[in-house]
């Protein structure tokens, strides 16, 4: 059993205090804005969750792309927060910096690994948290602590500036209290779309094997959020979004995905950080730790091996998203205890990450959306769509938000 350790300030690791003004006269001026201590902010060391990491690379000289745009649309920055290390994880624990509290289900994780951009935010200590996301860092936090959370579009948000993780799949992410503000925050921060026509958004499709990973009794929780999403849309449709097999990896076609992507992001990660790992020989958490060790065991030849059924994901989900947004389960439950046992806890992060793997996959954007709260804490509901779609996806949480009573 881990003891986590506590911080005085909880969801920072530098502040809460205004370390950054906003520029005045700015669309989100009065706006308070947390960055997770992934993104470089000029003069302040990033730590990435790790001391070893923080000790070996210099105090950036230039703010992150995605901070400065918050900073020049007049938000101000009022610390930097804790995040898992090197963003490996979907816990929001940390052993250097601890778990920041999550006020949402005191007791229980905050999700990561954009863990304390969530507790700020929820706490009401920021308005906006700045996190990242890969396989879910952003909206598995947002589920567990009851806020909205964004993924855009791979690639519609320039994420120089920030410790990579997984470059194929890492995007900015933010958090925020209400569907409003993440869409204006989108708006600061989004390039223009340089794909192809986007279609209308006309159709609900609900995955029905997605929502089979749930915890048990969940799904009828999540029925009357669902059809306030079938009202706004006006055609809605239940699907089996990956075909499953009980000859294949997992037996469950999305947990297939899972596996696909995994490999993918491990192969990814270790030719990120593989050689710093090498060399440093840094103290890790004993879940992270395993991860890295796991990830330097993944091959080329793994990669490869596995590339159909990426391949066939990510066809399957262009199909099902053309004019259409597609409903699922933001965690496959409500937060759980920090200190669950490790079997229980991988088998969570299966679950969750065969949940969040399909945005990954197709590049799409997400918005993880408060549904539900149990007695355990919350649960969200996740809207995907096409690449590209993402005003047309915040337009939709907006509306959902203000028929749901989600304000």
């Amino acid at each position: 059993m881990t003891s986590w350790p506590s911080r005085p300030d909880g969801a920072f690791v530098l502040g809460p205090e205004v370390l950054v003004p906003g520029a005045p006269g700015g669309r989100l001026g009065g706006r308070t804005l947390a960055v997770k201590d992934l993104f470089d902010v000029a003069g302040r060391p990033t730590g990435a969750g790790n001391p070893d990491w923080q000790a070996t690379h210099p105090v950036p000289e230039r703010t992150a792309p995605a901070v400065q745009r918050l900073l020049d649309a007049g938000a101000a920055l009022v610390g930097k927060t804790v995040t898992d290390e090197l963003a490996f994880s979907l816990s929001g624990t940390n052993v250097h910096d601890g778990m920041p509290p999550n006020p949402a289900a005191p007791g229980r994780v905050p999700g990561g690994s954009s863990a304390g951009s969530a507790s700020a935010v929820a706490d009401h200590r920021a308005d906006i948290g700045l996190g990242s996301d890969t396989a879910g860092s952003t909206r598995v936090p947002a589920s567990y602590c009851g806020l909205f959370g964004v993924r855009p579009t791979w690639g519609r948000v320039p994420i120089d500036g920030c410790v990579p993780l997984a470059p194929g799949y890492d995007t900015v992410g933010w958090l925020t209290r209400s569907a409003a503000l993440a869409g204006e925050v989108g708006e600061v921060l989004l390039d223009p779309w340089a794909g192809p026509p986007t279609a209308p958004l006309e159709r609900l499709v609900v995955a029905t094997d997605a929502f089979a990973l749930l915890d048990p009794g969940l799904d009828e929780l999540l029925r009357p959020m669902i059809a306030h999403l079938g009202e706004l849309l006006g055609a809605q449709s239940d699907e089996h979004l990956a075909p499953s097999d009980p000859r294949s990896l997992g037996g469950h076609g999305l947990l297939d995905w899972a596996h696909g992507f995994r490999l993918d992001q491990a192969r990814q990660v270790w030719r990120t950080h593989g050689a710093w790992i090498t060399e440093h020989a840094p103290r890790f958490g004993p879940g992270v730790a395993a991860r890295f060790g796991w990830a330097a065991t993944v091959t080329d030849r793994d990669v490869a091996e596995t590339e159909p059924i990426r391949q066939a994901a990510r066809a399957r989900l262009e199909q099902v998203l053309a004019g259409s947004v597609l409903v699922l389960p933001a965690a496959s439950g409500p937060p759980p205890l920090p200190d669950a046992p490790a079997k229980e806890k991988d088998q969570l992060r299966e679950r969750t990450l065969a949940l969040t793997c399909a945005a990954g996959l197709a590049g799409a954007p997400v918005i993880s959306m408060p549904a539900v709260r149990t007695a355990d804490g919350p649960l969200n509901l996740a809207i995907i769509g096409a690449r590209g779609t993402d005003e047309a996806l915040a337009r939709l949480a907006v509306a959902y938000s203000d028929l749901a009573g989600w304000a």
